[in-house]
């Protein structure tokens, strides 16, 4: 019988969540998805030193807006938890003392000066940051270089001591990654890892193994910066359950910045003013405040859209895609191995495409939303209705709604004079006041009979109706841009157009 998919996203709450974890996150999902497999969340909190209160919080919510939500995680329980690492600290401890008695590990009593002493004397030009390594390990305080009777000693008196792990010398580990192909890893050139802190906590390279181990994970992907410490795992398998009850293993490219060089980071947000998290994230200790794609304006599904092809296709041209087509057509091997470079502009075309693809009913929520955001009220839903299919194709984040559309439901407070005052003139001003009698009396109340009843008074007093829409647009909007003009009036309906007009008219400002 065929074991069952399970996959695990396991972030650190440590502040927001970058896209490269969310993404991260996505393809995990996806992956369990298309196999009828479980998606799990768990928390690795183990370095409480790095814990940042609401982080865990903040994560939950980053990844239910983006409708990846887990069969297991903290919040929803399950049969394999807890599922917070620091909820888990009896269990690795049975674990890391197991390895020390079969020699894979062992135990070390170091203070940090006397770790920092070691950085120091033995740095040299060939080697300038030494490391706990098989070179440095016999010149500590460890169980590898004191007799039985000085650990026993330092053991019984409760002395302060980490577990680290053995490194095999001169030894090949070899890692079959489902992107990557065959990784091969030289033991000689790694350091013996901490498997157990002082307090009693596991590092990530125990937890990890550890709890995928226990919670039956199938598969394991991460980011790519975590390909270093996959020999490590690998080992840690071999010597505590086998390799051939080890997951297997994927890791994903980077996240690149726009110019492709490095990383993107938290820095390239205010550097360049985009955003890099799935939502504002406010640091507790800074009052900084990163910003997010949901507060940039971004619909869910085009957030998850652009993160899907970010690195992945699935061999054609086609770009946008729902969840649901991503669960269908979505394969790991076809993950690109090279990083891929974050492009906002590119980001907001896949936005602007979803709120194209969005009917304009289901828009309504999010765009009164932007617009209550900006102390503007609505009377009622089907007032936007209208409002939205005009400007739709006009936006591009959601915010743009209430740039292209406040003045539906506020009149100017300020024209665009200059655009106009150099070529008005009396008679202009006198067309403006017939056409607003006829306004008052037209029978049908539409952009069609609005812009015939315009055309038929300027061609009567001899003027071209071209050099009189950019006079409406400023009465009606304040400004030159916008959607047609006689469509803007047939949304404001009579009342609102004839005043408008009289307003700017009536004020003395063109004269």
């Amino acid at each position: 019988m065929e074991k069952k998919i399970r996959v695990r996203f396991a972030p650190s709450p440590t502040g927001g969540l970058h896209l490269g974890g969310v993404r991260t996150a996505l393809y995990n999902f996806l992956f369990a998805k298309q196999h009828g497999g479980d998606f799990i969340l768990r928390i690795e909190d183990t370095d409480q030193s790095r814990y940042v209160p609401g982080a865990e919080e903040y994560i939950n919510e980053s990844l239910k807006w983006c409708g990846l939500e887990p069969d297991e995680s903290p919040l929803k329980g399950g049969p394999l938890g807890p599922y917070r690492q620091s909820e888990r600290k009896s269990i690795y401890r049975e674990y890391a003392d197991q390895l020390v008695k079969s020699g894979k590990a062992y135990y070390a009593f170091d203070s940090p000066e006397e770790l920092e002493t070691m950085r120091s004397k033995y740095r040299t030009a060939d080697n300038p940051s030494p490391q706990y390594d098989r070179r440095t390990r016999e010149h500590m305080r460890n169980t590898l270089s004191l007799t039985f009777e000085e650990t026993e000693r330092l053991m019984a008196g409760n002395t302060a001591h980490v577990i680290r792990i053995k490194m095999p010398d001169k030894e090949i580990v070899y890692l079959q990654d489902m992107i990557r192909g065959e990784v091969i890893f030289d033991t000689s050139l790694l350091d013996d890892k901490v498997l157990l802190k002082a307090d009693g906590m596991p590092t990530y390279h125990l937890a990890v193994v550890v709890d995928d181990y226990l919670m039956k994970i199938t598969h394991a992907f991460r980011g790519e910066e975590w390909l270093p410490s996959a020999p490590v795992h690998v080992l840690l398998w071999r010597y505590l359950f086998g390799e051939d009850l080890m997951p297997e293993w994927a890791h994903f490219p980077l996240i690149l910045k726009p110019d492709g060089n490095g990383k993107l980071s938290k820095r390239d947000s205010a550097r360049l003013g985009i955003p890099i998290f799935a939502m504002d994230w406010k640091d507790p200790a800074t009052g900084q405040t990163i910003t997010g794609f949901r507060e940039s304006g971004f619909l869910p599904q085009a957030f998850v859209n652009m993160l899907a092809v970010l690195g992945w296709n699935d061999g054609t041209e086609q770009e946008l895609y729902s969840l649901d087509d991503l669960v269908d057509k979505f394969s790991i091997d076809r993950v690109h191995k090279a990083g891929a470079r974050f492009n906002y502009e590119k980001a907001k075309w896949f936005n602007h495409e979803w709120i194209k693809r969005f009917s304009t009913h289901a828009l309504v929520p999010f765009v009164k939303k932007v617009f209550e955001e900006n102390n503007l009220r609505v009377a009622n839903d089907a007032s936007l209705i209208p409002v939205i299919s005009l400007i739709r194709d006009r936006c591009s984040l959601l915010g743009d709604f209430y740039i292209q559309g406040k003045f539906f439901f506020t009149a100017p407070q300020q024209w665009d004079l200059n655009a106009i005052r150099s070529k008005w003139n009396g008679q202009k001003a006198d067309f403006f006041k017939e056409y607003i009698e006829i306004l008052d009396k037209i029978p049908e109340w539409n952009a069609a009979s609005l812009e015939s009843a315009f055309k038929a008074i300027a061609a009567e007093k001899n003027i071209k109706a071209g050099e009189l829409q950019l006079p409406l647009r400023i009465m009606l909007v304040g400004e030159k841009s916008g959607p047609p003009v006689f469509e803007i009036a047939a949304i404001l309906g009579s009342a609102e157009t004839i005043k408008r007009i009289r307003s700017l008219i009536n004020s003395g400002s063109l004269q």
